[in-house]
């Protein structure tokens, strides 16, 4: 983007107006931008309309960049997408494979999309990962209309979608086919018609409130079918801003968060009861569980385990996903992923509200405290949280960072005349770019970057403290150079997110460091390997021949013990691979006398192990809780190798099951 395209998205340099205008009262004439200079070509509907199709493109370039690069990525949800392709209970139900032996371990919701483009256009990386990735150019669309509805100000929303845009953990999720970029534009889309309601409160012509508080609680709903738990940290804001902004008496506030609540119930519960009351004899094992059951999965492993560390079947077990605080966010493994800008967020969304308190509209309040509050729940949730943790979850935490920054800049810059404003702007700036700075000197990518990222932010700094005193010419391009040097150092990581494959069940952005990716993401399968419990298994042309011999006359041309072990077999073979024990081949699925009986009825044709005749998944995992179904999965391993003759195929050991017990 020009330097006008930022001169743009900062807002106009004329004296500032007392207040920020509502979306209907924005005009040349009167209004919040009276008294400003000419309209230029892009304050035109049409140059508006420009400057965000000209965003969405370059989004939509950054997140399609060679994106076949990282393969299956998430090899986990890869096989459950390829198998939704082949079996319509299997897209129901969310199943590892085909023939619907285990679930993943979440709700299916994310997959359906993957499934559905498979099925359509054929396997392959593209098709799997392209419906993610125009997720992510949707969701900077919908918060730069969140954002500018909110404020009256077009520049204020591409702000924010271009920060969303150029969060490196963002570029890295939208490229990916882990459940957290549907979730992302889900919970976006629960704010947009939360602060709709709250607009038409005041303005019955743009649609009854309770109608947009009825699709924001089934956006969350939805959302809860892609993530289960993490949805519901977005609910305190949204409930809290209809409740202190709606212009309704009280009983009908909470009247209408009541609807909301039904439909969020609704959208997200149906589901939940069909399986619950489905026949288990009849469908696939709930993974993830220890009990078979959904509710077990909601409340416990993907649940309440997640913030006590006490997580039945998980790998890692309490306390072994770092360090938890309140810098948790800042720290060497996820600072480099959401923390860019998250301080400005803070300062400039607080300091917006406490500046402009008794100016501000309506809906410029609510979308503050919306946004504020969205980042405070979840990143203090994130901060504490003693269970599973994984750096890319901060996806959630970019929406809310990008919005309150760009609507809080926008506030103060309005009101630049005020000292207490521009010192706040300089003051912000500056401690950004001593996060970058900080950020950048953790690694020795591009090291000269840190040096000219901060040369030019603190200088910029200094001009925007005094730049109530300045032509407004020069302040605006004050203003380009401030966002230039605040993204900078993000955009840079996004970009070198993007040129990097990342596969595996842990991504991380930000640069290659070792010719692979950064940190766990460049933890690949290994060339004829049956993986491990975090990483996909690799096929040969060999062992893929002998999976796709004589498949039709089995339900499982395999079994293997985790389903990252299964996933590589099962994607290259387009054949129903079983995965025992689930994720982390914890789950009691399935037992030594339910595998033994599937043997015994010609089921599994081989059984894929690891080069000691134990099953990866178990032989090779982290060391966590270990529970009945790791034993189950041990027992079936030890079953095998003392039976079934072993054979070595590309340094994978094979058992074939077919002949009978040796």
């Amino acid at each position: 983007m020009t330097s006008q395209t930022f001169r743009t998205a900062i807002g106009r340099s004329s004296p500032p107006p007392p207040d920020i205008a509502s979306p209907g009262s924005l005009t040349r004439s009167g209004g919040a931008l009276s008294g400003a200079e000419p309209i230029s070509a892009q304050d035109t509907p049409f140059g508006q309309r420009r400057w965000l199709v000209g965003l969405l493109v370059l989004t939509g370039a950054l997140y399609l960049w060679d994106l076949s690069a990282s393969g299956w990525a998430n090899s986990f949800y890869a096989a459950a997408a390829q198998a939704g392709s082949e079996s319509w209970k299997a897209f129901f139900f969310g199943s590892s494979d085909a023939a619907n032996a285990i679930t993943v371990d979440k709700t299916p919701l994310s997959i359906w999309p993957m499934a559905l483009s498979i099925r359509i256009f054929g396997l392959s990386s593209w098709s799997l990962l392209v419906p993610q990735a125009l997720m992510g150019v949707a969701s900077v669309a919908l918060l730069h209309a969140t954002v500018r509805r909110a404020t009256g100000s077009a520049g204020a929303g591409l702000l924010a979608g271009l920060m969303l845009a150029l969060t490196p953990v963002a570029v890295l999720m939208f490229r990916f086919d882990n459940p957290d970029a549907l979730l992302v534009l889900l919970l976006i889309g629960s704010a947009y018609a939360t602060l709709r309601g709250v607009e038409a409160t005041e303005s019955p012509g743009l649609g009854h409130p309770v109608r947009w508080l009825a699709l924001g609680g089934a956006l969350v709903g939805l959302a809860f079918l892609t993530k289960m738990l993490q949805a519901f940290l977005v609910l305190p804001p949204l409930a809290l801003v209809y409740l202190l902004f709606a212009a309704l008496p009280l009983w009908k506030r909470l009247g209408h968060l009541l609807v909301a609540f039904g439909a969020m119930v609704l959208a997200g519960g149906w589901w939940i009861a069909i399986v619950e009351l489905w026949p288990a004899s009849s469908r696939p094992y709930i993974g993830g569980s220890q009990t078979n059951s959904i509710l077990e999965l909601t409340l416990g492993y993907n649940g309440f385990g997640r913030l006590t560390g006490d997580e039945t079947g998980s790998v890692g077990g309490g306390g072994g996903w770092g360090s938890t605080g309140v810098f948790r966010m800042f720290n060497s493994e996820i600072g480099s992923q959401i923390a860019w800008l998250l301080p400005a967020a803070l300062i400039l969304g607080v300091a917006a509200l406490a500046i402009g308190r008794s100016s501000l509209t309506r809906g410029v309040r609510a979308a503050l405290v919306l946004w504020l509050g969205w980042l405070l729940v979840t990143a203090l949730t994130f901060s504490f949280m003693a269970g599973i943790f994984h750096a890319y979850y901060t996806v959630a935490l970019a929406p809310a960072i990008a919005a309150s920054a760009a609507i809080g800049a926008l506030v103060l810059w309005r009101r630049r005349a005020s000292l207490v404003s521009s010192a706040v702007l300089g003051f912000t700036l500056a401690l950004t770019t001593a996060v970058a700075f900080s950020l950048l000197d953790r690694s020795d990518w591009q090291p000269w970057l840190k040096y000219v990222v901060a040369t030019v932010g603190f200088a910029t700094a200094l001009m925007i403290v005094g730049v109530r005193h300045l032509p407004h010419r020069v302040a605006r391009m004050v203003a380009a150079t401030a966002v230039i040097a605040a993204l900078a150092a993000p955009a840079a990581y996004s970009v070198a997110t993007a040129a990097t494959p990342h596969t595996g069940s842990i991504p991380t952005a930000g640069p290659s460091t070792s010719g692979g990716n950064a940190g766990p993401g460049g933890m690949g399968g290994m060339a004829g390997g049956v993986g491990s419990l975090l990483n996909g298994s690799t096929s040969t042309a060999q062992i893929t021949a002998l999976l796709q011999t004589d498949a039709a006359s089995y339900t499982w041309a395999a079994a293997a013990v985790g389903s990252n072990a299964a996933s590589g077999y099962q994607l290259a073979s387009q054949e129903p691979v079983m995965a025992i024990g689930g994720f982390n081949g914890s789950d009691p699925s399935p037992t030594l006398a339910q595998f033994q009986e599937y043997v015994a009825n010609g089921e599994i044709h081989y059984f894929l192990a690891s080069g000691d005749g134990l099953g990866a998944g178990v032989g090779g995992g982290l060391g966590g809780t270990q529970t009945g179904g790791a034993s189950d999965s041990t027992d079936i391993a030890t079953w095998v190798a003392d039976n079934f003759t072993a054979t070595t195929v590309d340094g994978v050991t094979v058992y074939d099951l077919s002949g009978g017990i040796a």
